[in-house]
């Protein structure tokens, strides 16, 4: 007899990490599969930030780290905001954490109690719902459409607006869709957020450095919303360093005090090592981020115009992060006389095991007409993925 209880009960498996490690146990077997399903670049980390790693262990940091993050991290982070996002974050105000994840949930769990509504944008990246239970809170999507860029309208939050509304998720650029607001439509929709008390937005800006138009703009950078924001960031996309699992935020001084309580009883500080290599990543001088940026547009381009000419697939070009989401409802009811496809999930699972493309299916995002493919990877594997999928679709009639 099993004794779970009802939180994990509750909760669904991230379907971006099972698709992950059922290629990965595709290709334990020698099977060929094309991953285009995990959200991460597919380039190495810079050397100086490994070199700084190395360092660190030969000096010895091998002791507990502060809870919040050393003091030298945290000012670094505290500069970077300043310089780079034009927010004034004092060192005791930013909270270091092990990955972008962490900090979401340290930040959820801080001020949502049981029964508060927590806004979220659909399509939405997969772990901000669960995590949302997990805080037994309420989860209250806004749906968009593909045809508006997958962008809400500021009437829409206002409409979703309760007396119970603690808290809204917003991300820019977007994970699943790449789609980036700029200042004009983010300044309408702190405008609505200003109005109401007792309702703070998460800013989730982890894939700021890597967009293709217009510039990066930070939702604390409205004055007049300051102290309603929490700006969660990490150096997992912009260094190619996901697994050094370090992510952290910026907040209101009581947020972050409380996410400092809440990480003490959970993890204490994150990895010593990883945090100084973090310290190098974000006081570094090196071009990795252009060059990663460089080659992101040009694959971004490239899948664009390969998935153009599969059939029924509607697309609009991302304009930040590594995702193109197209509408792929066209097949819904088609059958290769063995299979039938009803929903996104069913056309993942015919691409994995026909054309031996690992994709992740839109029901996870909240966009059960879409599904998401990651173009973190090389030129050569996204023809040869394209390649197969059109060639997979082309016998469901």
């Amino acid at each position: 007899m099993e004794y779970l209880s009802d939180r994990v009960k509750s909760l669904s498996v991230s379907q971006t990490l099972a698709m992950a490690q059922k290629s990965r146990e595709l290709k334990a077997k020698g099977i060929d599969i094309i991953s285009l399903s995990l959200g991460e670049p597919d380039f190495n980390t810079p050397d100086y930030i490994k070199e700084a790693a190395k360092k660190a262990i030969d000096d010895n940091y091998s002791k507990y780290p502060p809870v919040p993050g050393y003091a030298d991290l945290r000012e670094a982070i505290s500069k970077k905001f300043k310089d780079e996002n034009g927010i004034n974050y004092s060192s005791e105000q930013i909270i270091v954490s092990a990955g972008g994840k962490h900090s979401l949930i340290n930040v959820i769990l801080s001020i949502v109690n049981p029964g508060d509504e927590v806004i979220i944008l659909a399509p939405y990246w997969v772990s901000y719902y669960d995590q949302i239970i997990i805080a037994e809170g309420k989860p209250v999507i806004i749906e968009t459409k593909l045809e508006n860029d997958f962008k809400i309208k500021p009437e829409q939050l206002e409409a979703a607006i309760t007396s119970k509304t603690r808290l809204i998720i917003f991300n820019s650029p977007s994970n699943p869709t790449g789609m980036v607001y700029d200042r004009k439509e983010m300044e309408k929709i702190a405008r609505v957020v200003e109005k109401h008390e007792g309702v703070f937005i998460i800013s989730d800006e982890i894939y700021e450095h890597i967009i293709f138009t217009g510039e990066h703009v930070s939702m604390a950078s409205f004055d007049f919303i300051y102290d309603k924001v929490i700006t969660v960031n990490g150096v997992s996309k912009g260094y190619a360093m996901t697994g050094w699992r370090i992510g952290y935020i910026g907040a209101p001084l009581w947020i972050a005090k409380a996410c400092n309580k809440l990480q003490g009883q959970f993890t204490s500080g994150v990895c010593s090592i990883a945090q100084r290599a973090a310290l190098a990543a974000i006081q570094g001088k090196g071009d990795s981020r252009q060059v990663m940026k460089a080659a992101f547009i040009r694959r971004r381009d490239l899948i664009c115009e390969l998935l153009k000419d599969v059939k029924g697939f509607k697309v609009r070009i991302p304009q930040g992060a590594f995702y193109v989401m197209p509408d792929i409802s066209f097949y819904f009811g088609k059958s290769d006389g063995k299979t039938r496809i009803t929903n996104s999930d069913d056309l993942v699972l015919y691409l994995l095991d026909k054309a031996q493309v690992a994709t992740v299916g839109g029901n996870a995002f909240g966009a059960p007409e879409c599904l998401r493919i990651s173009y973190a990877t090389s030129d050569d594997l996204l023809v040869e993925a394209v390649k197969r999928i059109k060639e997979a679709l082309e016998k469901l009639k």
